[in-house]
């Protein structure tokens, strides 16, 4: 990767988006490049023949072709805008959108209790099955979890809540690590913070829109729950979701804007899967310091969705307080996902400076959270005679810009940890193992969270286990980050972990040299 400052930068060709050229540029010179090929006239790079490596003109834009890494990348951030974003949504309206948060602990535990042993082995799974059968099973899982809420509503049947969220586990691990392989191994390296955050951003929308639902519906109300309109909404959605899945193509037939290829596994078996897991956490056995950055990563949604927003404030200020979570989200993950591709700074460089961002920012956004946390505990917020806080309610300012950071630090961490992994590799299924060690000891944590929740915890017991584990694990990560990342990785590294060779990866009409560089 490059580091000149002669060289312009320019994110738009990066993602495979060409503005329109003079009308003498738009035919392919005579170089030998064959007929049978889709050439763009800007570069002379040849694609294979067929609809999916057309490009097509918007005006005076170029987008990308079907089989492009960020067309790929739009159809699964758009999967998972409409499936973990609801699912994000009703998870943000505290307790699922019920009075009592106990069905939703135990389903929550349920869920990332699944999710942290599926996950864990999900990469293998992923490259053995593909990612649009992994993608669309995992998108029906959170239709399920959704429709339970809606059962709830009339039967109060907590056990299929319950038996929805163990479900729901197993099959968001798989869509996860399908999902990260893809943001992860499909993008040029010097690209991958923009695709992190233009994933994230999109992801996130899904947040936002789902939480406007049911702000709309219940604007006018001061009550405690959501009403079936919500839930219907979000099941329709995810449904959408599971089948857009399928409009996905095989990693095998995607293609990069300089004519390289994903590195994948041409013949996996079970056997080499399975083996995969153990081949990665042998020879990169440096990954198990990342093990508590993932472990701590959702820590906190039990204590942000359920002990703040669904204890401090009514239905409607919580529909308010996510729709702002959410977006913060998106402008968190915009601003570190491209400072994170900052072309002028060394990627070592950017690795360092970006642990030393999260350390401030969770010395001062946490700092804030405790000053908001001694003000009440379980008993007053567990009391019949409590207030809640409504938007209207003096005093209400400072919790919101608190919870508007919170969405901030979230996207920031989330982004951040996100690249680490993808700077260790541009293997998919390297990746695809990293991001389901990630996606499994994430939720382990999420589901003892939700335990320690469900069981009634102090607050600030609670508030303090989120703030020690997010330092400390900045701490334990850092000799990784400090020595590990470097600038780039050379791609005989990469191919140690693959039965392809350089001549299946590099693509037609590149020399060795550009496919070293991607």
């Amino acid at each position: 990767m490059s580091n000149s400052s002669d060289e312009k930068h320019n994110p738009i060709a990066e993602a495979g988006i060409t503005t329109a050229a003079p009308k003498q540029d738009t035919l392919p010179t005579q170089r030998g490049i064959s007929h049978h090929h889709n050439v763009d006239a800007e570069n002379d790079v040849p694609r294979p023949v067929g609809w999916m490596y057309k490009s097509f003109r918007l005006g005076p834009v170029r987008l990308p072709w079907y089989a492009s890494p960020p067309t790929q990348l739009f159809i699964v951030a758009l999967v998972c805008f409409l499936c973990p974003g609801m699912f994000n949504a009703t998870n943000g309206l505290g307790g699922g959108g019920q009075l009592d948060a106990t069905v939703a602990d135990n389903a929550n535990v349920a869920v990332y209790s699944t999710f942290s042993i599926i996950g864990f082995f999900a990469g293998s799974i992923v490259n053995r099955l593909g990612i649009r059968l992994t993608l669309s099973f995992g998108g029906l899982g959170y239709f399920l979890y959704i429709a339970s809420y809606l059962s709830y509503n009339h039967n109060a049947n907590a056990g299929f809540v319950t038996f929805a969220g163990a479900f729901l586990g197993l099959c968001a691990g798989l869509l996860w690590s399908a999902q990260g392989a893809i943001m992860l191994s499909y993008p040029p390296e010097q690209s991958k913070g923009r695709y992190i955050s233009w994933f994230w951003m999109i992801f996130n929308l899904g947040g936002v829109i789902g939480s406007l639902v049911p702000l709309g519906q219940n604007i006018n109300s001061t009550a405690g729950a959501v009403n079936d309109g919500t839930y219907i909404g979000f099941m329709i959605l995810t449904f959408i979701g599971a089948v857009l899945a399928w409009f996905l193509v095989d990693a095998r037939h995607v293609r990069r804007a300089d004519g390289s290829k994903v590195i994948l596994m041409k013949h996996p078996t079970w056997r080499t899967e399975v083996f995969g897991v153990w081949e990665v956490l042998s020879s990169e056995s440096y990954i198990v310091l990342l093990f508590p950055l993932f472990f701590a990563s959702n820590w906190f949604y039990s204590y942000q969705f359920n002990d703040v927003n669904g204890s401090v404030f009514n239905i409607r200020t919580r529909a308010l307080n996510n729709v702002l979570y959410w977006t913060s989200q998106i402008v968190g993950a915009f601003v570190f996902g491209y400072a994170l591709d900052i072309a002028s700074v060394r990627r070592s460089t950017k690795a360092r400076a970006a642990l030393g961002v999260l350390f401030v920012l969770t010395m001062v956004i946490w700092g804030g959270g405790y000053a908001f946390q001694k003000n009440y505990d379980r008993a007053a917020t567990d009391a019949k005679d409590y207030i809640t806080m409504d938007w209207t309610t003096s005093g209400y300012a400072g919790p919101m810009f608190l919870y508007i950071f919170y969405g901030f630090f979230d996207a920031a961490w989330q982004t951040t940890t996100y690249w680490f992994m993808g700077s260790l590799s541009n293997n998919s299924r390297k990746l695809a193992n990293f991001v389901g060690f990630y996606k499994g000891i994430q939720s382990a944590g999420a589901a003892i969270s939700y335990r320690i929740d469900a069981l009634k915890a102090p607050f600030m017991n609670e508030f303090a286990s989120n703030w020690a584990l997010l330092a400390g694990s900045l701490l334990i990560a850092a000799p990784v980050i400090l020595m590990k990342i470097k600038d780039t990785v050379p791609i005989e590294e990469d191919l140690q972990f693959s039965d392809e060779t350089l001549e299946d990866v590099k693509g037609g009409g590149m020399d060795t040299e550009l496919a070293r560089n991607y």
